[in-house]
């Protein structure tokens, strides 16, 4: 039975007295080659994030990742779900990363584990907890005593938790690679001298834990030896890392895009995805990793930005759901079944050589052959964005279509070219789980506290709201009181609320008086109504809500949010007169009275509050709480829930929250096409499609829950 809640806002066993250790391997490496116990792999592996999905589809998404020819699973740690108040731990359930590893171990695959504690990935504060934020001195990401001393502890935590379970490579387990911060090299300009000082604690930090693997770290062109910089992007064929011993690799390799409210979906072709694999393994790539291989969804109010949405699919091999996505991972399959074919040669070893040939401005072979046994393994591609290229390469011709690579044995027969698609797309459908015919019940947001300006704390100026709520809530309530004695001015006024953003819902002497939202291009705005006003008390209630905070860039942790500094301003008919409130006396209550009653808990939700029984429910009344109970539907399929008709809020299933929902913000009419060209490089507007249609209708409810 699902209840449904929506608010509208080293290893030993021993059998005998013998005891067997397990295996450990080793992991070095040579420009060449990641070398695993003493034998060089060219590594391929997907981002698969655990708290992306759940501990029971775990299981399910390492197989499909396994079965669609990949080595290794890349995820990251997550410091905000595992540290949400400082040093309370939480390890459990759906955040038990240990118990993820063991799944990627047993189903035969290597781990990249990348520890951050910076991880971006669209996610809340970039995966820092809230609560670092208001630490006396600190600022985040740089030679910051505060901020490094609680990096280390986590860190530190972290690599302690998987050497007790022996997961590291010489320990027998499956982290062959492990990454300290990340991107940094986006920022570090902005940081100074600071920068470069902290990115070399950093590397120090790192190698201090003695995991006995490489560190890497990405998007860092100084990184220091012998961390090894990598690249992220679309296409990295051309990078070089800075030390001339290092292996090349692609920490993400970009398979879509992310989507924020109101934006249409984007859509990376797969032809392209593949060019950009082959090239890169053509110009000597060792570890190639695709963010997302599943990409999922984020759960609660973990999604970042502001305004990144719920479904976190990124147009993965793997959909939200972990379906797979086709014909993307069939395609991408056969290409790794090849590039496998031709490891070997691809790694230098026994004597292999690579040589390069140009046809022309856009069109390459590089073969790799082994001198002694004369077998080659051949990349051929055409770079050009239009033309194709027709290359005799004697005793065999080939047709090279623009932006293709084809692979080929002894440069005669064409194993796989990446615009070849000989896998069918599939389509799911979305259909009713039975005749369902739901009640709803529903119960208003209790506000009559915060209407008549009752808060927890006061003070004379304006907060900024994230150094308040430190992440309870996406709410913040500002209220404050006014004495009115000359109503011949002020009888007919207007409310003036400038804000950082992102939504504002206004009353005036308990009266709901309209509400405003930015958008993901201009967060900030100035909400403005008329409002009617008495004699003496007047008490204006502003609730705050944020859609996500800020997790990339440089200082991003300094955001504002919230109504922060204003102005609040009362502003008379005549507009000669105005009152500024924003140093007047303010109360503040963090979150909602519906929250801190679990009205979304089944456990709690009776606790104190009638819900009453309609027949058609008003989905347009602001602040209220809706509920239903339906059965769990039959066989193993992917849950959704279509939320369509609803505006904006919360929604939990029996207590666990799937996450924001928005089906009112709809993508613009422009830009859509239903002819996707793969050729030419690359960006997130290229391929896009849901024009005039809400950004997210449809929102994943995992069968655990």
């Amino acid at each position: 039975m699902f209840n449904l809640r929506i608010n509208g806002i080293f290893l030993i066993a021993c059998s005998t007295l013998l005891c067997a250790i397990t295996l450990a391997t080793t992991v070095d490496y040579d420009a060449n080659a990641i070398i695993i116990n003493g034998e060089p792999r060219i590594i391929i592996s997907g981002a698969i994030h655990y708290p992306h999905s759940t501990s029971q589809m775990w299981p399910d998404l390492i197989k499909k990742a396994k079965d669609g020819g990949l080595d290794a699973i890349e995820t990251y740690i997550f410091w905000d779900l595992h540290e949400p108040v400082r040093r309370q731990y939480d390890f459990s359930k759906d955040l038990d990363f240990i118990k993820f590893l063991k799944n990627v171990h047993e189903a035969g695959l290597y781990a990249v584990l990348r520890i951050g504690p910076y991880v971006c990935a669209e996610w809340n504060y970039g995966g820092f907890p809230m609560w670092l934020h208001n630490l006396p001195g600190i600022q985040l990401r740089t030679d910051n005593a505060v901020f490094k001393e609680e990096m280390k502890i986590f860190t530190t935590k972290i690599v302690t938790m998987c050497k007790e379970a022996g997961l590291f490579a010489p320990q027998g387990g499956p982290i062959i690679l492990a990454q300290i911060e990340n991107e940094y090299g986006d920022v570090m300009s902005h940081y100074g001298e600071a920068g470069n000082s902290y990115i070399n604690w950093c590397a120090e930090l790192a190698l201090s834990q003695n995991v006995g693997i490489p560190w890497i770290m990405c998007k860092q062109s100084n990184a220091p030896s012998p961390i090894i910089n990598t690249c992220n992007g679309y296409y990295c064929d051309d990078f070089k890392p800075n030390n001339p011993k290092s292996p090349k690799m692609f920490t993400e390799n970009w398979v879509g895009w992310f989507q924020k409210w109101g934006e249409k979906r984007p859509h990376r072709t797969v032809e392209d995805v593949a060019f950009a694999v082959a090239r890169f393994f053509q110009n000597g790539g060792v570890l190639q990793n695709y963010y997302m291989y599943h990409g999922g969804t984020n759960f609660g109010r973990t999604a970042g930005g502001p305004y990144i949405m719920t479904a976190y699919d990124y147009d993965a091999p793997l959909d939200e759901y972990g379906n797979l996505n086709q014909p993307k991972w069939g395609h991408l399959k056969r290409l790794h079944d090849i590039i496998k074919f031709g490891e070997t040669l691809l790694t230098l070893t026994n004597g292999t050589t690579v040589t390069e040939k140009q046809y022309g401005d856009s069109v390459q072979l590089t073969t790799y052959e082994n001198k002694d046994t004369r077998t080659k393994f051949c990349f051929l591609s055409n770079s050009h964005n239009s033309k194709d290229a027709q290359v005799d390469l004697q005793p065999g011709k080939f047709n090279v279509p623009a932006w293709s690579v084809s692979l080929l044995t002894d440069c005669r027969n064409e194993l796989f070219n990446t615009a070849n698609v000989e896998v069918q797309t599939n389509n799911y459908v979305k259909k009713p789980a039975g005749n369902l015919s739901l009640t709803w019940t529903w119960t208003s947001e209790p506000v009559e506290d915060t209407l008549q300006g009752v808060g927890t704390f006061n003070a004379s100026e304006i907060l900024e709201q994230k150094a308040i709520t430190v992440g309870a809530s996406d709410y913040l309530w500002y209220m404050t009181t006014i004495l009115i004695n000359d109503m011949s001015i002020w009888k007919n006024s207007s409310l003036q609320v400038n804000t950082t953003g992102h939504v504002l819902h206004a009353y005036v002497n308990g009266q709901y008086i309209g509400t405003q939202w930015g958008t993901h291009d201009k967060l900030d705005f100035i909400f403005e109504k008329s409002i009617s006003l008495k004699q003496g008390a007047n008490i204006i209630s502003l609730l705050s809500g944020t859609v996500g905070h800020a997790h990339y860039g440089a200082l991003f942790d300094m955001a504002n949010t919230g109504i922060v500094g204003g102005p609040v301003k009362l502003i008379a008919s005549s507009n000669t007169t105005t009152l500024d409130l924003s140093k007047s006396s303010w109360s503040y209550k963090v979150g909602l009275n519906g929250e801190a009653k679990k009205l979304y808990d089944p456990k709690f939700s009776s606790n104190g509050v009638q819900w009453n029984q309609v027949s058609n429910v008003s989905t347009g009344k602001p602040m209220t709480w809706y509920k239903t109970s339906f059965k769990t539907p039959e066989h193993n399929e992917s849950v959704v829930l279509d939320l369509l008709g609803l505006t904006k809020g919360e929604a939990w299933i029996n207590g666990h929250s799937i996450g924001r929902y928005w089906p009112t913000m709809i993508a613009d009419t422009n830009g859509c096409s239903d002819k996707c060209d793969y050729r030419g490089r690359y960006g997130a507007e290229k391929c896009l499609s849901g024009c005039g249609e809400p950004s997210q209708r449809f929102y994943h409810v995992p069968r655990s829950f």
